[in-house]
């Protein structure tokens, strides 16, 4: 059986791999959650303000060695 350590290391390398379809998933999402958020009834001045915000964010890719830390200290307790 692997190590903690080694499943860690095996899942930051599978984030790292999944850094460039990570982001393309999120900007991909923005017009569902604009469009979902419009459904629920808020009016236009939220609305736009809502949709204005999601425009504006930047996806921010995890660190892999920081995921790995974590992981593996989540593991132990």
């Amino acid at each position: 059986m692997a190590s903690i350590e080694e499943m860690a290391a095996k899942g930051s390398a599978k984030l790292s791999r999944k850094a460039a379809q990570m982001a393309a998933g999120y900007n991909a999402a923005k017009g569902r959650a604009v469009a979902n958020f419009r459904a629920v009834g808020f009016g236009p001045t939220r609305s736009a303000a809502y949709e204005s915000g999601v425009a504006a964010a930047t996806y921010r890719a995890p660190d892999p060695a920081k995921w790995a830390t974590n992981w593996a200290a989540k593991m132990r307790e």
